[in-house]
């Protein structure tokens, strides 16, 4: 079988009918990768690892690789930081380039407590979205030195994280 380059077309046994790819349950989670711009990559280098507490792997003068909760992320140095828009959600500007992680509930709440105890600036405080509806999720959103959002959230029903009928 060819011809897929993971553009897969699942069967209903969650098998792509080109690559023969199984993707039905349990398959473990690969990380994701992705790449983001910093002008600082010193400052950067020393909020990942030391607010976030991510690992580094491969450094270069223009780029730092971090294990962001088992996932790769990479700071690639620019000259200048890109112009940043909002989106209202919930009455709040919420960055509209942002990347983060979803937590276990226990997990968000811990390091929720973390940042408030380091006085973590945030950009949009700790609050339950949707609060008491389906699709309810504890969100906070912070930034690094360098002006890239993060926002963690976590779902008390995690069956609602991909739940279109909301």
């Amino acid at each position: 079988m060819s011809g897929c380059i993971r553009q897969c077309d699942w069967d209903d046994n969650d098998v792509c009918r080109s690559c023969g790819t199984d993707y039905s349950p349990p398959k473990k989670l690969r990380p994701f990768h992705l790449a983001f711009p910093v002008d600082d990559l010193i400052a950067a280098k020393q909020f990942y690892t030391e607010v976030l507490g991510c690992s580094v792997g491969r450094e270069k003068e223009e780029s730092c690789v971090f294990k962001f909760y088992g996932h790769q992320i990479v700071a690639h140095k620019v000259p200048q930081m890109p112009k940043l828009s909002t989106n209202p959600v919930d009455g709040k500007d919420i960055p509209a380039l942002h990347f983060g992680i979803v937590m276990d509930w226990n997990d968000w709440h811990k390091l929720k407590g973390k940042f408030e105890s380091e006085n973590i600036e945030f950009v949009v405080d700790p609050y339950t979205r949707y609060e008491n509806q389906p699709g309810s999720q504890a969100t906070m959103f912070i930034k690094d030195p360098c002006g890239n959002h993060l926002e963690f959230k976590s779902f008390k029903d995690e069956s609602a994280i991909f739940d279109g009928s909301w």
